[in-house]
């Protein structure tokens, strides 16, 4: 007698890490604490611009955020990885909002106040960043792992698509006050919603009884450590040079893009923060897809062929001017440029997930922003040196431009790589 065969087990279809509990507390912790960076990041350039009447004084806000950064950055990733990650994000969102509030005291007489919260903020952001993308690998499986930075993704979408028009708007209606109570309102939020997760980090480096001079000296070895595995690996040094791009490009971006809205195409404050925050809707879309692109492209592709799109259509954007000025028009585009921005950070962060142990995640990280934001901050030097030359956009052409070089890197460079002892 035969029996029939069993019939073949249909394939499950894995759960969204959304519907995991300790995931689900983190994003929306970074939904609320983004948002609440969003309505500052849009209110005080607008602040600065308004109160010195120069673009020179907006890059100026820009520059004092990354400065400290640049200085302690990279020693802060190594921190990051000796430090509880989940204790690190509460004690950092509480500091965060205590220390917002000097700016409801700011006027335009009193300029140091908005640098030194930017420069103590931009501080704290250099610890709470690399801890919080340090904890995805806790808190999903590695099937997963592009799948929860896509959804971390649309996170930083969301974000700015709330944040940036709220913020725009409540600057021109409440003035900073208004935005600064509602940003320290957001960490204390974030504080709670990650207090009452349980992720499960890996064990962190016993520095119990450590004399002062030892601890300083590991440390330092631990910094010189992770720039070793970023010098290592062809995959990181790759990774590090489209940063150094990439960040000289959103430099200039930052500085004239709201010159190029408010005098090429006569917007006002409000449109700057529509436009600006519009690319999130194509965020939003790119992130729900970029998981599924992933498992058939792999992140190699989608930094290449992410850079390339959005070089693309920011050469489209910038050149559109002599034409039409219809504010919808730029939303489409900033939408469009959405979709690939979500793909290439994507693709970005879970190649350095994949690559580097757990144990350097952070000061891995941290160094990579370091170059990110020491490239940033020449794109602001020059931004604001040159905005009030005369015409921006070849200067704009010239920041598209890079993109398409930090897509052309991707797709020839990017090699596979095994993790790194």
């Amino acid at each position: 007698m035969t029996t029939a065969p069993a019939p073949a087990a249909r394939p499950t279809r894995s759960r969204s890490p959304l519907f995991r509990r300790d995931f689900a507390l983190i994003w929306t912790a970074g939904l609320v604490s983004d948002t609440g960076d969003w309505l500052l990041m849009i209110a005080l350039p607008l602040f600065a611009l308004s109160a010195t009447g120069s673009a020179l004084g907006a890059s100026t806000v820009f520059l004092v955020e990354l400065v400290p950064m640049l200085l302690l950055g990279s020693f802060l990733g190594v921190l990051v990885d000796r430090w509880d990650h989940r204790k690190t994000i509460i004690v950092v969102a509480l500091l965060q909002g205590v220390l917002l509030l000097p700016l409801l005291f700011a006027t335009a007489d009193t300029m140091g106040i908005v640098y030194a919260v930017a420069g103590v903020e931009a501080v704290l952001g250099a610890i709470i960043n690399p801890a919080r993308q340090a904890m995805i690998p806790q808190l999903v499986g590695p099937d997963q792992l592009a799948r929860g930075n896509a959804l971390v993704a649309v996170s930083d979408s969301l974000a700015r698509l709330i944040g940036s028009p709220i913020g725009g708007l409540a600057f021109a209606l409440w003035g900073l006050p208004g935005v600064v109570i509602a940003d320290a309102a957001t960490y204390l939020v974030t504080a709670v919603l990650v207090a009452i997760s349980r992720p499960h980090p890996p064990a962190a480096p016993d520095a119990e009884g450590e004399e002062p001079v030892a601890a300083e000296r590991r440390i330092l070895r631990e910094w010189v450590e992770g720039l070793a595995l970023i010098a290592r690996s062809g995959t990181l040094r790759v990774l590090a040079l489209i940063a150094a791009l990439g960040g000289v490009a959103q430099g200039l971006f930052l500085v004239l893009f709201l010159v190029y809205v408010t005098q090429n195409l006569g917007a006002g404050d409000t449109g700057a923060g529509i436009i600006r925050g519009v690319q999130a809707i194509g965020g939003v879309l790119g992130g729900l897809v970029t998981g599924w692109l992933a498992r058939r492209l792999g992140p190699r592709s989608l930094v290449g062929g992410g850079y390339l799109v959005f070089g693309i259509l920011s050469l489209l954007a910038w050149n559109l001017a002599p034409f039409t000025t219809a504010l919808w028009v730029y939303a489409g585009l900033f939408i469009a440029m959405g979709l690939p921005s979500v793909t290439t950070a994507t693709g970005e962060i879970t190649l350095v997930q994949t690559i580097v142990p757990p144990r350097a995640l952070g000061r891995v990280i941290a160094a990579m922003t370091t170059v990110d934001g020491a490239a940033q901050g020449l794109g602001l030097l020059l931004g604001g040196l040159l905005a009030d030359g005369g015409d921006i956009v070849p200067i704009l052409d010239f920041q598209a431009s890079l993109y398409l070089v930090c897509g052309v890197i991707g797709v020839l460079a990017l090699r596979r790589e095994k993790r790194l002892p």
